[in-house]
Formats: structure tokens, sequence, C-alpha cells
């Protein structure tokens, strides 16, 4: 065998690496700085086809990497500008993006512990501190997984083994009755998603009606459990923060209708989980500790790039029955919980990246009060930005409970039929101007727009400001 060949040498050439990555993270800091002083756009919009036209002019060769990758950086939506208002997504925390850089470099996929001999334990001592952060019972466990679409699907398939009466994974889906979950008019729409992809089509998921603050009640519930017709609904899904609006539903209520009816009680905190470290909000979650299953994006609140996201239960044994199979390659021929150790075993991803590096290393440096602050400061500003947009004549139709505001603009003399186009508008300008980042979402008095607040180095000259482009913006 003739020796390794140079430019494979020079590729992992450890030098080659530190070099790069000094002259990387020197001009990614710059970059930072530059963001946080407001310098250039939020969003650095162009129509996709140019855009896609002008990478593609550049080829796939004779790129430099560090020239390269600050050109895509710098073209790139700016989540640490303060004035991206938009999307659940977070500026990570810096600190969390050099944790992921040695997940990436290491490599290791979690599957069984050997192949994750530092990654396996410390995610689940950070698993386990979740569900303590929650108030899980002793006995809770679960698993970090890609993403809050992942974890649902996830979540439920563990509830469709545990409820649906008969053993789907051995006789398949259509070995009983048809199945079915009760959800809010509000659910996520991955929830459906999910559920179509788990078989049951369009009657899986039955719709309740939100109240007037966006919660599903228990008498929503009820009454959809009377329009189930001849399937069988074994589980309600509850939101921890709504991706819509915010909202938190009554999850005490809802546990007690759970429990007498002999459902399982599944709670999206996809976004809303992180209030669980903010001593002065935490009892929005008021009840989260009755939840057969939980799911909590740490790439939200937390301030975690993404994916992480953990899929929580109140009996661990459950973690490994969304799963009970055998890869006779990987797992030992033994139960699950004898070999718990692999993680292969809780969840549908094999080569499952070290994603616990990133929360683990930010709660040791930072400490958990330093995000339960973050927390209180983002619901703060949340809170000024609906009584700023009020003030300057906008619609709020909800009271922020967290840090999610919708709102729109109605004037005088447009007519109702108009007003949704008209906003839908003003969100188009607000994209192509670039400068700031807000969304749009529609409820059921029509299309709002809609700002998370997630950057907690907003201040509030950037919510007048945003104020004042918005009003520029609808008077022109």
């Amino acid at each position: 065998m003739s020796e390794v060949p140079k430019a494979i040498r020079d590729a992992y050439d450890p030098e080659r690496f530190r070099a790069d990555g000094h002259r990387l993270i020197d001009a990614l800091a710059d970059q930072l700085a530059a963001w946080h002083a407001r310098e250039g756009l939020a969003v650095p919009w162009k129509p996709m086809a140019e855009a896609r036209a002008q990478w593609a002019e550049q080829g796939l060769t004779g790129g430099e990497l560090v020239t390269d990758l600050m050109a895509a950086a710098r073209a790139s939506t700016a989540l640490a500008h303060p004035r991206v208002m938009a999307h659940q997504v977070p500026p990570p925390l810096p600190g969390a993006a050099l944790a992921e850089l040695v997940a990436a470099l290491l490599n290791n996929g979690m599957a069984v512990a050997e192949m994750g001999t530092a990654a396996v334990p410390i995610e689940l001592v950070v698993i386990d501190w979740m569900c303590k952060k929650l108030g899980l019972p002793a006995g809770a466990g679960g698993v970090l997984t890609s993403g809050g679409s992942l974890g649902n699907l996830t979540a439920l398939l563990a509830m469709r083994q545990a409820h649906a009466g008969f053993d789907v994974w051995k006789d398949g889906a259509h070995a009983g009755p048809p199945l079915a979950v009760i959800v809010s008019s509000d659910a996520h729409y991955s929830l459906a998603r999910t559920l179509r992809i788990m078989g049951w089509g369009d009657g899986g998921a039955i719709a309740a009606p939100v109240d007037s603050a966006h919660r599903l009640t228990p008498a929503a519930v009820e009454r959809a459990l009377a329009t189930a017709g001849e399937r069988r609904v074994i589980g309600i899904i509850a939101a921890a923060g709504s991706t819509a609006t915010g909202a938190f539903d009554p999850l005490h209520e809802l546990a007690d209708l759970t429990e007498a009816k002999g459902l399982w009680l599944h709670v999206d905190a996809a976004h809303g989980g992180g209030v669980a470290l903010s001593a002065t909000h935490r009892h929005l979650l008021a009840g989260i500790e009755r939840a057969d299953s939980v799911v909590w994006d740490a790439h939200k609140l937390l301030m975690m790039p993404a994916l992480v996201t953990a899929v929580l239960y109140k009996q661990e044994r459950h973690a490994y029955e969304a799963f009970a199979q055998q890869a006779s390659y990987l797992f030992a021929a033994t139960r699950p919980e004898e070999t718990w150790w692999d993680l292969g075993q809780r969840t549908l991803e094999c080569t499952k990246r070290a994603m616990s590096f990133e929360l683990w290393s930010q709660l040791r440096v930072h400490g958990e009060a330093w995000f339960g602050a973050c927390i209180d400061r983002q619901i703060e500003l949340t809170r000024a930005l609906a009584a700023k947009l009020t003030a300057a004549g906008f619609s709020v139709p909800l009271a922020p409970t967290a840090n999610i505001v919708c709102y729109r603009h109605v004037p005088v003399g447009l007519e109702a039929a108009a007003l949704d186009d008209h906003n839908r508008a003003v969100r188009t300008r607000v994209l192509e101007d670039g400068r700031f980042y807000i969304v749009g979402t529609q409820l059921p008095s029509g299309y709002h727009l809609r700002s998370t607040i997630m950057n907690p180095l907003i201040e509030e000259r950037d919510l007048d400001e945003l104020v004042a482009h918005l009003r520029a913006l609808c008077r022109s």
C-alpha cells in the first residue's frame, strides 16, 4: 500500500485546522460585533432565483475556506442582529457554537454507548436535569433528538404502543381499530404530518377549537371526543407555548381529564419548556409534571444552536416502546432497559450527533439563573412591544403570555375583506427592505403580523424603531 497522498494528508493537517480556525473565529467575532452594533441588514433578501444563480456561478471548485464561509455568513439572515424579531429561533450562544464544533469534529454517532463514551453519559445527565426542571417524578427519562417534529413523532409512537390496545410494531397499524388524538385548532402543522406518517390519515387528528385566549380547554376536548365516531381516541396533545400565539394550555385541567378517561397526555413544550428556568414565569407550566410525554426544544428559549430537542417521559420505559425492535449488529439480545446506555433504542436516529455538549457546557459556564434572566428579559421586551404597538394604533388581539406577540394594521376606511392583503403586503415590504425581520400568522380573525423576541440583546430603542418602521411602511 502506498503512502497517504499529500492532498489527503494536507486536508487533515492539524496545523492547517489551527490556522483556518483562528482566522475564522476572528472573522466571525468581527461579524458578531457588527450585528450587535446594528450594522448591515437583518435580512439580506434577494429573490431566490437570483440568489441561486449567483451562488451557482461560483461553481464548486477553487474555493478558499474562510473567505467562502464568511461570504455565506454575510449573505445569511442575521439572527444575532437585534432587529430580528421573527421566528422562534434564537441567536445561539457563541459558546454553544464552539461546543457544536467539538461535537462535529468528534463525530461520535450515539446509537451505542461505545460510539459516544462521553456524549452518552453527558446526554443522560442533561435529560435527568430537564426532567427535574419540569418536576417529572422519579423514574422519568428520555432522549435528545433532532427537532420538535421528530420529537413529537417519537413521543406519539410511544403513546401508540402504550395505548393502542394492540402491538403495532408486530401486527401492523391495521391490526386494531383506527386511532386518533385530540389536538387544538392551533396545533403546529408538524403534528398533522406526524399522524399521517403514522398512517392515521386525515381523521387521526380531531381538532378542538381554542378559547378566546387560544387555549385548549377540557370542555372543548369533551366536545371533540363526542365526534370521534368509530375511531379510538388514545391521547390529547396540549401546548405549552403554541407556535401561533405562544398560548399555554391549562395543563392541570387537561391532566385531570386524561387521567379520568385513561388517555395519554402529550405536551408540546417545544417553545415554552424553557420558562421552567424562570422563577417569575414558571407557573405557566403548572401541571406539566403530570404529562405522560413532553417535547422541549433547547434551541428555542435555552439559546442553543438548532437542533437540540428533548423527548421526556414520565415513565422512562416508554422511551423504549417507541422503537421496540432489535438491530443485532448494534444491540445485545436483551431487553432494552437492560442496556439503557444504548440510546439508539430510544430514537429513530442511529448516527445521532452529540447534541448534549452544547447545553451541558453552557449550563456549566453560565448557570441556570443566567438562562432564567434571559427568558424574563425576552418576555418583558415582548410585553413592551405589545404596548408600543397598541399605542401606535395597531390591533393586538391577545396580550402576550410569553415572548410572542401578534398584531396587525387596521387602516381607517379599509374594508375587512382587504385587511389580510394589506397586512401581507406590509410583511412583504419588511422582508424586502431587510432592516427588520418579522413574520406573519393566520388567526381565526384574519392574517396578523407576528414577532417573537428571542434575542436578549434587543433594547427598547429597537422596539421603538420597529414600530416607526412599520408605520412608515403602512403610510406608503
